[in-house]
């Protein structure tokens, strides 16, 4: 049995996940949260692995959340070339993300999140290696800025699993469809 690979991101409408900059400050959006949402928590019950690019992991302990580790709970690789010493969690490694993830499919356990960003999730697309996509858009444009997805060799088809929208956001799972 292959562990489940699933990329939960959010994008605006057409198709960044961060600003120029880097940045992420569109995804408030200046949305009101008044629907509860348990999409994070459904994730977070399925998951035991996390895999994020270095600008990524510096992101979410520098900025988003900084006081405390988000995913101390769930094994972390962070995919980088400027390796930090590894903790018990906490695996650096500048292994290549396909092959990572091939070995982490592999192994016993839950599935894997892919986190971000862009130059990690490419390589995983172009291999089909992600079977479930949940995409949240932000109603909002911005221009230019990070993409998604960077340039592949596509294409890769997509089953529309599920459709909902919640506080002004669209949330869009799709699932990866089998070889024919």
């Amino acid at each position: 049995m292959s562990r489940e690979v699933i990329l939960y991101i959010a994008a605006s409408v057409d198709g960044y996940i961060a600003e120029p900059d880097g940045s992420i400050d569109f995804l408030g959006g200046g949305i009101e949260l008044v629907e509860e949402d348990t999409s994070y928590q459904d994730l977070m019950e399925k998951i035991d692995t996390v895999v994020m690019g270095r600008t990524t992991y510096d992101q979410v302990v520098n900025e988003l959340s900084p006081e405390q580790y988000p995913y101390e709970e769930q094994a972390s690789y962070i995919i980088t070339s400027r390796p930090d010493e590894n903790a018990e969690k906490l695996i650096f490694t500048s292994q290549n993300p396909v092959e990572l993830i091939q070995e982490l499919k592999e192994q016993e356990g839950k599935a894997i999140w892919i986190v971000g960003g862009a130059s990690i999730i490419a390589p995983l697309v172009e291999a089909n290696l992600i079977d479930t996509y949940i995409l949240t858009t932000i109603p909002t444009i911005l221009g230019k800025g990070i993409r998604l997805f960077n340039e592949f060799n596509g294409p890769v088809n997509l089953k529309v699993e599920q459709v909902y929208v919640k506080n002004d956001m669209v949330y869009t799972t799709y699932t990866r469809r089998a070889f024919s």
